[in-house]
């Protein structure tokens, strides 16, 4: 028996007695107790006969506290609640083992999620771009390379990309409140976004322009071991800001039980990985800039400076549609990984509460925050088993027997609506222990949103 169904029953037969001429009928015990299709011999033959006031049953009339109306079979009553009272050992076995799984399910925890990391990531990049802008505008207005300019503005795009990525971590930390009751922890999305829209427009964009204009009217540049200099000191500071990066997406794929691999490409903290990306593409433009200046003083011949700045657009082009394709993902919604989400539905089918899963959804609203939300049809028989495990039934047992005795309705109805008020609560308490233990299972689950779902309603 649904736990709806239960919740009807007790509404339309609180109608029927507020309507009904008839006293109220003494087998109304057992439903609370029993099913009847699983224990039909606890109810009469005259269970569902209502007879008249005129015409009062012979078992009435030798009992004084009979009243006209169906017979309750209270011998019989009682060897049905013997009866499934045996069938609670096997129920309570099938509880036990569910509750066994989730726990040991739950055993695999992860390391919790360091923002510290990526902030530190953030921070010393800030600096070492504007160290490195500093050195390369100073070796470009000596050498007016082209190479040194596309790594001028390079350093300009990477500058200003931190400052968005740092500010963004900022605004990501802000707690929710009434418009944003999950938080902010997608701004962090929105300004990677923003940057790596920026490094494709002001990096990518600008340095191949300036590349092909140049293309056809280079000159070799002056002082080139200045540049030589320069960039072997760039190569210094942005290697140190990458190592720093690497190790915060080390913590991140570890705080989400990722490989770095794996982390890159679906992690949930775009900041790190859009630092790391960064710097690598900066460790690599300064590669090939110092490759350019090597075949033009190689050579003699100049066209190798414009083409390395083609180069180093390219693959800040390359930086910037990887990182848009991951945070556009990010925005949209996307799912936990799957072998979370297999966990989770996991423990749901196997719970005794649980008859069926509707409409399971997952979203990541953060890095290494989630959202899950689940449509359950519940098992009301074994949620009313349970709190009658805890409560004792044999005082509700008791409790509407003395109320089937009295001549009024008010008694019985008072019992009725107490009776299925704490099954409500029965129920939200089990939707409390299914949301603690889908957390326990997959720790980033913040938000747990599970609704009774009764299928009846699509049937009709």
């Amino acid at each position: 028996m649904r736990t709806s169904r239960l919740l009807f029953c007790l509404r339309d037969y609180s109608l029927f007695l507020s309507a009904s001429p008839h006293p109220p009928p003494r087998y109304i015990i057992a439903p609370f107790f029993s099913t009847p299709s699983r224990f039909p011999h606890c109810f009469s033959s005259t269970a569902h006969t209502h007879q008249d006031d005129s015409s009062p049953s012979p078992s009435s009339s030798s009992s004084p506290s009979s009243v006209p109306g169906p017979a309750f079979d209270l011998p019989r009553f009682s060897r049905a609640r013997s009866s499934l009272t045996r069938s609670h050992s096997s129920s309570t076995a099938l509880i036990a083992f569910a509750r066994q799984y989730s726990l040991r399910v739950a055993k695999v925890k992860r390391a919790e999620f360091d923002d510290d990391a990526s902030q530190r990531a953030v921070n010393t990049a800030l600096c070492c771009n504007f160290l490195v802008f500093s050195l390369k505008f100073g070796v470009w207005l000596v050498t007016s390379s082209h190479v040194m300019l596309a790594e001028v503005v390079h350093s300009i795009a990477d500058f200003a990309n931190q400052a968005l990525l740092a500010y963004g971590l900022s605004s990501s930390r802000r707690a929710p409140d009434a418009l944003h009751p999950y938080g902010y922890s997608k701004e962090r999305f929105v300004w990677s976004l923003i940057s790596a829209v920026g490094i494709f427009c002001l990096g990518s964009g600008a340095t191949i322009v300036h590349g092909f204009q140049n293309l056809w009217s280079s000159h070799p540049p002056e002082n080139i071991q200045y540049a030589a200099l320069v960039i072997g000191g760039s190569f210094l500071i942005e290697g140190a800001s990458l190592l720093v990066a690497i190790n915060a997406v080390k913590k991140g794929a570890a705080a989400e039980g990722l490989e770095m691999w794996d982390y890159i490409w679906r992690g949930h903290d775009p900041t790190s990985v859009a630092v790391m990306t960064e710097d690598g593409a900066a460790v690599t433009g300064l590669a090939i800039a110092a490759a350019s200046l090597v075949a033009v003083n190689a050579t003699g011949n100049a066209i190798y400076d414009p083409i390395g700045s083609i180069i180093v657009g390219n693959l800040l082009g390359m930086v910037a549609v990887f990182l848009i394709q991951r945070n556009r993902h990010a925005l949209i919604g996307r799912a936990i990984d799957d072998h979370d989400m297999k966990r989770v539905l996991e423990f749901l089918k196997s719970d005794p509460v649980v008859d069926a899963l509707y409409d399971c959804k997952s979203e990541v609203i953060g890095p290494g925050f989630f959202r899950f939300k689940a449509e359950i049809d519940f098992n009301g028989v074994v949620v009313v088993q349970n709190y009658l495990d805890r409560t004792g039934r044999e005082e509700w047992a008791r409790q509407f027997r003395e109320a089937a005795k009295c001549e009024d309705d008010c008694e019985l109805l008072k019992v009725m609506a107490s009776y299925g008020e704490d099954v409500v609560e029965a129920l939200g308490s089990e939707v409390d222990r299914l949301e603690s233990e889908i957390q326990k299972i997959v720790p980033g689950i913040r938000h747990v949103d599970i609704e009774a779902h009764n299928p009846e309603v699509l049937s009709s």
